[in-house]
């Protein structure tokens, strides 16, 4: 086992690494830019090395500051987190070549995941259903393209192949519109991801978005951990996610689980990850796989007893996993809402000096943050200061905790979205359960009053 690790992040997932590395013994290196010298995990770690100034550029994303830091601090592993360079396959040679672990999947593995044009392939061979779409990246031909679209039907939609976060991609109704589309996508997607490559899929009007945990080693053993539901989303972000998935009949989730777990065994992939779908009329189909540990990990976390980050640990280690599918058992409900340093209503950033922090607690709740009073938010990264989790026997019971969880949670100096996910907790179709993934932007657009509604609340 490791002896020291470094941790290549910052926020709520650096302390929850650092959490789950001084359980297990293990010395932790943090680094952090120069806006994060204050920050809590900061404090609490065994050695902290500054490797640049807030923007992400020039620290969290800078590979070679993040490399010396770990040669001068003599840490054998590096755990990239989430965001960042967690999925950057450039990232995890250079940690290899340069003598160090890197905790999660093989470089190889980073890079055929993360092309979803090449990710769709691999499911395909490995038996796992993908949406209907091109058969790979779409030709520079506008006839060939057009053809394309008539076979797979409207509406489609445009993605871009190293795509991600909501960005590069285009929904299209009709043919007028398709070359357009195209077009403005590819220019996106060279300019945001250095890849134009586009590929098309058929356009899921209703869909759920579900998606299976996984772990395996690097001797080929694989499980899955029951399944997330993230259909409460807004302009492609998630809002809130839940485990399991309500109204999804289990036979079909221990299917779709188990090719997941045979495609991890087919293409060798090692560590956490993944495997996210759009559900619809009783069918899954594959999206994208996400190669690291997610924001939403602690809802599995919650059901399952297991803790995904020393598991990514001990099999970066080279260790077996401990598990096997018999052994995975899941029980009750948890649901967890993420709490962002931004406006309730207009969803734009609310950085700035927190003066008053009071967490909830009870029976069932996690919370997982790094925020305190007196923490300064920068406006430089991501906006998310926390995540409420809320475990109860059932979904109606992990509900009613997570309300008065939220009730209880006080949060002053900068506004959060706490209001808008008290709103949705008593939402009767949500608490209902199996909204899709236009549920939230459908109930806002039809409530144009909700916005004063929330800010009153907010009060």
């Amino acid at each position: 086992m490791f002896e020291k690790i470094l941790i290549a992040n910052r926020g709520e997932i650096a302390l929850r690494i650092q959490r789950a590395c001084r359980e297990m013994g293990i010395k932790t290196v943090v680094v952090h830019s120069e806006a994060d010298r204050e920050a809590k995990y900061v404090k609490l770690a065994d050695e902290s090395v500054c490797i640049g100034p807030a923007p992400s550029a020039l620290s969290y994303l800078n590979m070679p500051a993040i490399i010396s830091a770990a040669e001068v601090t003599d840490a054998e592993a590096i755990h990239p987190g989430y965001g960042f360079l967690s999925e950057n396959a450039d990232f995890a040679e250079r940690v290899e070549k340069s003598g160090f672990v890197f905790i999660g999947p093989r470089p190889e593995s980073i890079r055929l995941m993360g092309d979803k044009v090449s990710a769709k392939h691999a499911m395909i061979k490995a038996g796992v259903p993908c949406v209907p779409g091109s058969d790979g990246a779409l030709p520079e031909d506008p006839k060939e393209i057009i053809r394309i679209a008539r076979k797979v039907g409207y509406p489609v939609i445009i993605k871009a192949a190293g795509g991600g976060g909501g960005r590069g991609m285009r929904v299209v109704h009709t043919e007028a519109a398709l070359l357009n589309a195209v077009t403005m996508t590819k220019t996106e997607a060279g300019a945001a991801f250095g890849n134009p490559e586009v590929y098309m899929e058929k356009y899921l009007e209703n869909p759920r978005h579900v998606e299976i945990q996984i772990l395996a080693d690097e001797f080929k053993n694989a499980i899955w951990l029951g399944e997330r539901d993230c259909s409460m989303q807004r302009r492609h972000q998630k809002v809130i996610e839940e485990a399991p998935a309500p109204g999804i009949p289990r036979k079909l989730i221990e299917r779709i689980g188990d090719r997941c777990a045979e495609a991890c065994r087919k293409i060798g992939y090692r560590g956490a990850g993944t495997f996210e779908f759009l559900y619809e009329n009783g069918e899954f189909y594959f999206i994208e796989m996400n190669t690291r540990i997610q924001v939403e990990h602690p809802v599995t976390e919650m059901i399952t007893g297991v803790d995904l980050v020393q598991e990514q640990i001990r099999v970066a280690a080279g260790e077996k996993l401990r598990f096997r599918q018999r052994d995975i058992e899941l029980s009750g409900h948890a649901i967890e809402c993420r709490i962002n340093a931004e406006d309730p209503f207009k969803f734009t950033p609310s950085p700035g000096r927190i003066v008053a922090w009071h967490a909830p607690g009870g029976p069932g709740i996690r919370v997982d943050s790094h925020a305190y009073a007196g923490y300064f938010v920068p406006p430089t990264y991501d906006s998310m200061v926390g995540k409420v989790i809320a475990y109860g026997a059932t979904r109606e019971q992990a509900i009613r905790r997570m309300q008065i969880a939220l009730s209880e949670m006080v949060v002053e100096g900068i506004q959060t979205n706490i209001p808008l996910h008290r709103e949705l907790m008593v939402d009767a179709r949500f608490f209902e359960g199996g909204t899709n993934i236009h549920y939230l932007e459908q109930k806002l657009a039809a409530k144009p009053d909700l916005p004063k509604a929330l800010a009153k609340g907010a009060k």
